[in-house]
Order: structure tokens, then C-alpha cells, then sequence
């Protein structure tokens, strides 16, 4: 005779416990995976070490930032310069458009030619 026991119906207010098995915990053929050794951590990291060629790489990424960093901030400045431009622009067509005369200012002391 087998005893099979069972679990009663669980309601809202009674949390139930779920196992958790990690993801790799087990291989496709069931058998358990040997945990990983740190030795093999440090094998895998070994691979980006650099001797002389760390210092090379380091001095060319730190110019490529600092030439990013240069476009970055020219670009900028003409962003600003531009919207200034526009500004400009759209009070003198608003000024035209609504009837009135000099509305671009003239420097009176400007060289004749």
C-alpha cells in the first residue's frame, strides 16, 4: 500500500514556500555540475591583463576621449550660436510682419565706405 500525502488547497493568506534550484544548478542529463574553481576565474581574467601594451592602449583611449570631449564642445557652442541666430531672426520677421518700419538696428557708427 502506498501513502501518498495531500497538501491542502492553498488559500490567499497562507504563503507557500517554492523551491528555487539555481539555473545551472543541473546539466541537461540530470547529473550535478562541478562548482567552478577560483583558479579558473583568474585564468579567465588573464586574458585582459597588458604589460607595456595597457599603458599604449591607455594614452590612446585618454586622446580619442579627449578629442571627443573637444567635438563635443564645439558642437555645442554652435547649438548655441545658432539658436541665438534664430532668435534674432524670428523677432526681426516678427517686427516686419506686423507693420512696423526699422526693425533691424543699424550701427551708426559703422565706417563709410
Amino acid at each position: 500500500m502506498t501513502v501518498t500525502r495531500q497538501h491542502p488547497k492553498p488559500s490567499d493568506d497562507d504563503p507557500r514556500v517554492v523551491p528555487f534550484r539555481p539555473h545551472g544548478a543541473r546539466t541537461s542529463g540530470g547529473a550535478r555540475r562541478p562548482p567552478r574553481s577560483p583558479a579558473s576565474a583568474d585564468d579567465a581574467l588573464a586574458k585582459y591583463e597588458g604589460g607595456e601594451e595597457r599603458e599604449d592602449t591607455y594614452r590612446h583611449r585618454m586622446m580619442v576621449n579627449l578629442a571627443a570631449l573637444g567635438f563635443i564642445i564645439v558642437l555645442a557652442l554652435v547649438g548655441v550660436w545658432l539658436a541665438m541666430e534664430i532668435i534674432q531672426m524670428r523677432k526681426n520677421q516678427d517686427c516686419i510682419l506686423s507693420g512696423r518700419r526699422n526693425c533691424a538696428p543699424i550701427d551708426v557708427n559703422a565706417p563709410e565706405r
